[in-house]
């Protein structure tokens, strides 16, 4: 993450206000939990409130997906109609980025989001979002992949077509102008 990881009390306020309201708007997403609660939560937390601001202002807009019993979290993930377009771009992680000879990208699904303080999806949890979606139907999000797949020099990604959720494989160094990540954030 980068130094400055705090807010000022007008950027907390404002975020707090957007992400109380998206909670409110989308309550299909968080059934049974309750904003106040969650709010405490960042408000305990305010290191997540800089990731979840960076996550809002690369227009991934995270909501409250899921709450872990067993971690006491509230899990927070992109919830953006299509690939989070700040997060587009980028090829999969540094290693990619390093072997690229021409044309690279400015950076990497895995920085960016280490930079941001968040996690890429696994597929797993790709498809528990789909399951309050649809989301990806125009573009596509690289997913956390398996270290076998990346030693052969691959990568996976995800994105909804056809009423399902599909896995592809790509090489790592790949970037599109439709292809992303989405971030998932515990608090």
């Amino acid at each position: 993450m980068t130094e400055n990881q705090t807010l000022s009390t007008e950027e907390n306020e404002e975020l707090l206000t957007v992400l109380k309201e998206r909670f409110e708007k989308h309550m299909r997403r968080h059934e049974g939990l309750e904003w106040a609660n969650v709010q405490a939560k960042l408000e305990a937390n305010p290191e997540k409130l800089w990731s979840l601001r960076e996550m809002e202002r690369t227009e991934g807009e995270p909501d409250v997906v899921a709450y872990e019993e067993e971690t006491d979290a509230f899990v927070f993930c992109d919830c953006s109609a299509e690939s989070p377009k700040g997060r587009r771009k980028v090829c999969y992680d540094r290693d990619a980025l390093e072997a690229r000879k021409k044309n690279k990208p400015e950076t990497s699904a895995v920085d960016m989001a280490t930079e941001m303080g968040i996690e890429l999806l696994t597929e797993e949890t790709y498809r528990e979002l789909q399951s309050l979606g649809p989301f990806d139907k125009k573009t596509s999000s690289w997913i956390q992949t398996p270290a076998d797949i990346r030693e052969r020099g691959g990568s996976l990604f995800c994105d909804y077509r056809y009423g399902h959720v599909f896995v592809y494989h790509n090489g790592a160094d790949s970037y599109y102008s439709a292809r992303g990540f989405r971030g998932l954030l515990r608090v």
